[in-house]
């Protein structure tokens, strides 16, 4: 008893650490949306090109997707953490930087570090969740550590646009160094983190030996419809969920009656409902299937955003925030178009999806289930590239309309749950399933974004 009290005792330091990072990636990640208002306040771009920080964010898992996971490898998990940390460290900073750069490079210089910052997000997305698994002593324990680290994930998406929105105001002319503030913190927790996780001993994941090469291993993986499917659904999961709330923001900040701050606090109830709905998944998970789950979430969507496309836009009601008031955070009510609560509502929505998709893809992968892991994290790019796309229709139709390129996405994940996530395949050989342990495949899924 007394060697196990020790344990967790030893294990608490470095559990509050992941937790921190498992925030960390969301606070970084959706720095990129409010940012966009910014760019296109100080260099007066269009709102395809607001959104180029968020893709450079997103691109950068495309590029170091598979690398990550060969670096985890080779060096660890404590040493990969503190290797993405350190990133993370120099990808906020030289954002910081161009606040302080000239005009004419200042754009340029932050997307630099909209990039480097998503190398980082990679890596801690590759880490956080099997160490939060290991050091929760993996099963439901594991998994209870795991929807914590996800739960403060969602809490930090929420606090993230609402803060920005705070520090913008209502200035007439946004510059990059009213955000200061938010990459102050940022940097802080960066560093202190690094210096804690360096000092303490945590234990390292087991990672599986295989006698398959990685390119046989990925090959493998993807001569499986349901997760070559899947991985598409990844990618389109990922652009639905940054694209809803990153152009209403846009949409709401040039709104007459609405205004820049009031869009970040809605923005931010979006990543609130996120949060309600990883709970309520988390407590219905155990009962209800995730095809279930992606079916229903996927088509309530797609009612939700032909709603917020064919509301009249004159309509206002009261919605629920979370904003600032005498100092201090406190609920209260923001005045919207009728349109905005439709789109919040998807938070709900695409709260319970990465789980879903995930094991629906995996299942029946045994020994692939690893490179499988890896590929996903490529497709997370989806995040950048699929809003992206929708800033560029905004641009050329109007921001409502940008929300059919949401709708089509819905469309795609509400087939994939009916039809497209059943595994044809079973055929095909997993020899080595049988000797994996139990928590391979949850120590393997990549963290929430």
């Amino acid at each position: 008893m007394n060697t196990k009290t020790n344990q967790t005792t030893n294990r608490i330091v470095p559990i509050i650490m992941m937790i921190a990072l498992f925030g960390m990636i969301s606070f970084v990640t959706n720095l990129a949306a409010p940012m966009g208002q910014v760019l296109k306040e100080q260099f007066g771009v269009s709102n395809f090109q607001g959104l180029l920080g968020n893709a450079a964010n997103f691109i950068a898992y495309a590029v170091m997707g598979i690398p990550g996971g060969i670096l985890l490898q080779r060096v660890g998990y404590k040493k990969t953490a503190l290797i993405a940390i350190a990133v993370g460290f120099l990808g906020i900073f030289v954002q910081y930087l161009s606040g302080h750069s000239p005009q004419s490079a200042a754009f340029g210089v932050y997307l630099l570090g909209a990039f480097i910052a998503g190398f980082s997000m990679c890596l801690l997305n590759i880490v956080v969740n099997p160490m939060l698994n290991t050091l929760g002593g993996g099963g439901n324990k594991g998994n209870q550590l795991i929807q914590v680290g996800g739960s403060f994930n969602s809490v930090m998406a929420t606090f993230t646009p609402a803060f920005v929105g705070v520090l913008i105001g209502e200035a007439a002319k946004a510059n990059i160094k009213d955000v200061f503030p938010v990459m102050y913190i940022a940097m802080g927790v960066f560093a202190v983190v690094f210096f804690v996780l360096l000092a303490v001993a945590i234990p390292e994941p087991y990672i599986t030996k295989n006698k398959d090469s990685l390119k046989q291993l990925m090959t493998g993986a993807l001569k499986f419809r349901h997760f070559v499917l899947g991985a598409v659904a990844i990618f389109v999961y990922v652009g639905v969920e940054v694209g809803t709330p990153g152009v209403m923001i846009y949409w709401l900040s040039d709104h007459p009656e609405v205004g820049k701050t009031i869009a970040g606090v809605v923005a931010g109830t979006y990543w609130l409902l996120m949060l309600a709905g990883r709970l309520i998944g988390a407590s219905i998970g155990s009962k209800v299937s995730s095809k279930i789950m992606l079916t229903v979430a996927s088509f309530v969507g797609m009612v939700l955003i032909l709603l917020a496309i064919f509301s009249s836009t004159s309509t206002m009601v009261s919605l629920p925030v979370l904003e600032r008031n005498a100092g201090s955070l406190a609920f209260g009510f923001a005045e919207v178009p009728i349109n905005a609560m439709y789109i919040v509502l998807v938070g709900l929505c695409t709260s319970i999806m990465w789980g879903g998709i995930f094991n629906l893809a995996v299942e029946g992968l045994g020994k692939y289930t690893a490179a499988a892991s890896g590929i996903f994290m490529v497709l997370v790019s989806g995040g950048g590239i699929v809003p992206a796309i929708q800033g560029g229709v905004a641009d050329a139709a109007g921001y409502l309309a940008s929300y059919w390129v949401v709708l089509i996405g819905l469309a795609y994940l509400f087939y994939y749950a009916v039809i497209g996530s059943k595994n044809v395949n079973r055929n095909i050989s997993v020899a080595d399933e049988d000797e994996l342990p139990v928590e391979t495949a949850s120590q393997s899924m990549p963290a929430e974004k």
